[in-house]
């Protein structure tokens, strides 16, 4: 008796973006270090988050970096440890595991709010051979300014509607409705969506449903992923 196998047949994008220091990479840790305690580590993060959101046109991430840290009453020591434990960015669980699996099938791009030294340093710590690395010095903006994404759209020379990205922070949805990528948000941390943002495709605290999400991208009836997804219409 012959065995039809009537699983979907792939439907893979032709590139996939990632966000890097939240969506791949546990930057929060490292902060965290730096600062001394999560609740400093937190305060400062979001003040550089603030800063960068809100500058639009680059300046030195270095730079937000230390005047977020003085912000909050950090001493100049911080900003030295974070630089000094760039290095020891853990990756996410399935960080690495999602982006093997995705090798054989699509592009792989990074955009990240970091400046050129910082950006790479980090996108070399998932052992990955990287199509294109965009970071916001190299755009001249910080994200979710469109630039950013665009620029890493025509590197890659794919459309945005045949691309999908892996968010880290809400504020992408912002950047990525622009540009009309679709989008997974690997809410790690269970942020709530900023105000004004729209939906992403996907949400999920985990990476392993960004697969399946991935796998039927062009399928004419995508998969509705179960257990800690949730899909938004």
């Amino acid at each position: 008796m012959e065995i039809i196998d009537q699983s979907p047949a792939p439907a893979w994008p032709r590139a996939v973006l990632f966000d890097l220091l939240t969506a791949l990479l546990d930057s929060w840790t490292v902060w965290n270090a730096a600062a001394g305690s999560q609740a400093q580590g937190r305060a400062w993060r979001a003040e550089y988050l603030k800063r960068t959101y809100g500058c639009g046109a680059y300046v030195p991430y270095e730079q937000l970096v230390r005047e977020a840290a003085s912000h909050v009453g950090l001493p100049a020591s911080a900003p030295q440890a974070l630089d000094a434990g760039w290095d020891k960015l853990p990756a996410w669980d399935g960080a690495r595991e999602l982006l093997r699996a995705l090798r054989p099938h699509c592009r792989l791009a990074v955009v990240t709010n970091c400046s050129e030294r910082l950006g790479r340093r980090a996108a070399d710590l998932l052992e990955i051979d990287w199509d294109v690395v965009v970071t916001s010095e190299q755009a001249g903006f910080y994200k979710p300014d469109p630039r950013p994404y665009q620029l890493a759209l025509e590197q890659l020379g794919v459309q945005a509607t045949d691309a999908a990205f892996v968010a880290g922070s809400g504020y992408d949805m912002f950047g990525t409705s622009a540009v009309g990528l679709r989008t997974y948000w690997h809410n790690r941390v269970g942020l709530a969506l900023p105000a004004g943002a729209p939906v992403p495709d996907a949400e999920s605290a985990t990476l392993e449903p960004a697969l399946p999400w991935l796998r039927s991208f062009h399928a004419a009836t995508p998969t509705r992923l179960q257990a800690n997804v949730q899909l938004l219409d």
